[in-house]
């Protein structure tokens, strides 16, 4: 409680009105709480408003600072975590990890929606995608801190279909790594400071991005496709594949490692180092130990900065807490479930849902020590019960589900017959008025 109260004491100056800001706290507080949907109508019914005008108004129409309000929330989650690993006095990297994830939509008219493919879904599929930023702690926590929503190059120009999503006038197409170029700006300006940045192949193989690194002196450990192009120190220009055959042939040139603790335990995988022409590049390599799957990691340590096998296999492993931020905002944060159809209403709701996120990060990773009194249900029957049921480690899910019960209201006793009368006669009103419109346009066809 005391973190949701800090971090919208900070968001206050980003709204004109103090009913626009106190509105996004019960919107967070929605976001927070156990209901299924995280719309505009379930969350203005959750608020306890009377219709969903209100929230709507929050997202399309109402005047608040939605990149000032994403500022607040990156130092936030920084500070947030930073106090937290320094009272545990546990270092550890520090580590931003960027990566995209999108959100299924039908039609045409929402901003950015495209057919293209979608991680979420693992094919191709119509929807939007963002570019995240998320602030990783190493053995503390992690949270998105940064978006930017991808817009087609199509929509852009076209006037009128840029006017009808609400773009932004002048606004010039970027590439997902381009994006990445102005998340990690906004994330310098507000004075983050990031031992290694981290990325897959989308931004591993754009070189604007490589080179933005490298001109601020910022390490980086970046997927790349196998057909990547190295410099040997003999001069051979090879692509990673090429290289790898040549000179990891030899199985002692693999080094079993973990690259960090995930859901199942430890991930462990074979991992081989290749010097390049430059000596402040270098290519990591990691072989799955049941397939054979080979990734490739394009690395740069700036120099002053010490350069070992352990510290890059580390980084490369702290790129997969932002799939966690992922996963958590969808699952239970809304983060897919926003059902604006304006570029400004989708970024807010984006904001708000990255300062509900935000909130349990900071709070889970200040508890850590501490514990919840209650064991969670087995997952499966054959799960043996806890060692100590009352010393489960609260985790953001905990946090979340004691934030929800805390902040739970009761709602008048009406409130739920108000709603069902509103729904249905906002159904009767879009039936009737497609009913005009395909009256109006059959009449059309006729003259």
């Amino acid at each position: 409680m005391r973190a949701r109260a800090e971090l919208l004491e900070e968001l206050r100056s980003c709204f004109v009105r103090t009913q626009t800001w106190q509105h996004a706290g019960r919107y967070i507080s929605a976001l927070v709480s156990w209901v299924p949907k995280r719309n505009g109508w379930s969350i203005a019914e959750q608020v306890g408003d009377a219709t969903p005008d209100r929230t709507q108004r929050l997202l399309n129409r109402a005047v608040w600072d939605t990149t000032a309000a994403m500022s607040h929330i990156r130092r936030f989650v920084a500070g947030g975590l930073d106090a937290a690993a320094t009272r545990r006095r546990r270092r550890g990297l520090v580590v931003g990890a960027l990566d995209e994830t999108g959100q299924a939509k039908q039609g045409r008219v929402t901003c950015g929606v495209k057919r293209q493919y979608m991680g979420c879904a693992g094919r191709v599929a119509n929807g939007i995608n963002t570019v995240h930023l998320s602030y990783v702690r190493e053995r503390t926590g992690h949270a998105l801190v940064g978006a930017r929503q991808w817009i087609p190059a199509e929509h852009l120009a076209d006037p009128r279909t840029a006017a009808g999503m609400g773009l932004p006038p002048g606004m010039q197409f970027r590439t997902k790594g381009q994006l990445a170029m102005d998340v990690c700006a906004d994330a310098y300006a507000d004075g983050l400071v990031f031992d290694v940045v981290c990325g897959d192949e989308v931004y591993g193989n754009c070189t604007p991005l490589r080179e933005f690194f490298e001109t601020r002196g910022q390490a980086y450990v970046l997927r790349v496709a196998s057909t990547f192009m190295i410099d040997l120190p003999s001069g051979d220009r090879l692509t990673c594949a090429q290289a790898v055959t040549l000179l990891a042939a030899d199985t002692r040139r693999w080094e079993l490692r973990s690259a960090g603790t995930g859901s199942k335990g430890q991930r462990w995988y074979a991992w081989a180092w290749i010097a390049t022409a430059s000596p402040r590049h270098h290519l990591l390599v990691r072989r799955h130990l049941s397939t054979g799957e080979l990734a490739f990691h394009y690395c740069h340590v700036p120099e002053g900065q010490p350069v070992t096998k352990t510290r890059l296999i580390r980084a490369a492993g702290l790129r997969w807490p932002v799939e966690e931020c992922f996963e958590f905002g969808k699952d239970y944060f809304g983060l897919d479930q926003c059902q604006a159809r304006l570029y400004t209403a989708i970024a807010r709701h984006t904001v708000l849902v990255m300062a509900a996120l935000a909130v349990c990060a900071v709070t889970a990773a200040h508890l850590r020590d501490r514990t919840d009194s209650q064991a969670p249900p087995p997952s499966t029957p054959d799960q043996p019960p806890p060692p100590e049921p009352g010393l489960i480690p609260l985790t953001v899910h905990e946090v979340k589900r004691l934030l929800a019960d805390a902040l739970h209201h009761p709602m008048p006793p009406d409130h739920a017959t108000r709603w069902l009368t509103w729904r249905r006669r906002h159904q009767a009103r879009a039936r009737w008025f497609h009913q005009r419109t395909r009256l109006n346009r059959d009449y059309a066809l006729v003259s």
